[in-house]
């Protein structure tokens, strides 16, 4: 009895091993592929909101702890930023920032936007990365026309109305979606509390 016990056990461990080994090859073959599509995720979403600019750098002063205590202090502290791009010419030049953004609230999961911004302030718009929104309700947000409301604009802080918007600073909600309008457009907001932060706009 005590020999199958033994036997049993060296089986289950060999069988362990094995499937460990096998679980930690697959994660290793498939860690690239899932690299490469989120850098192409995000390299389309940068071009998106940045269609002018040649190429794309990071911001070597960016901090995602500080950069996210910004937006909390202005008063987005259910979103977190975690990265910032400087869009460039041809030549090297700084167009502007492209700032990404998670907000927190959308009302099926997080929300990843990336938002465009120019030197002088003004908003080119935003394009989703990762939105798990109801289809058909919550997940317009990442389309026109509602993410055309923002373009274009120097607007400090938006707002979410439920009703046709009656200036510039003011968002119309998707019908029926009021929770993802709202956690697109603070997340868009704590881009925007970053970006003046580091002079942007001035």
């Amino acid at each position: 009895m005590k020999n199958k016990i033994v036997h049993d056990a060296v089986i289950l461990t060999a069988i362990t091993l094995v499937a460990g080994l096998m679980l930690g090859l697959v994660h290793e073959v498939t860690l690239d592929p899932i690299k490469a599509a989120k850098y192409a995720r995000e390299q389309a979403a940068y071009k998106q909101v940045f269609s002018d600019a040649a190429s794309f750098e990071a911001y070597e002063e960016f901090d995602a702890g500080e950069a996210t205590k910004i937006a909390t202090d202005a008063g987005f502290a259910n979103d977190t930023v975690d990265g910032a791009q400087l869009a460039l010419d041809d030549s090297g030049n700084a167009l502007g920032y492209v700032i990404t953004v998670t907000s927190t609230e959308g009302s099926q999961a997080n929300i990843t936007l990336s938002i465009g911004v120019t030197m002088d302030g003004v908003l080119n718009g935003y394009a989703t990365t990762a939105i798990s929104e109801t289809p058909g309700l919550g997940d317009k947000v990442k389309s026109s026309p509602f993410i055309d409301q923002f373009s274009g604009k120097t607007v400090e802080t938006y707002t979410v109305t439920k009703s046709t918007a009656t200036s510039e600073s003011e968002i119309e909600a998707v019908s029926g979606a009021t929770i993802s309008s709202r956690a697109v457009t603070n997340a868009v907001n704590a881009g925007l509390a970053y970006f003046r932060s580091i002079g942007g706009g001035n």
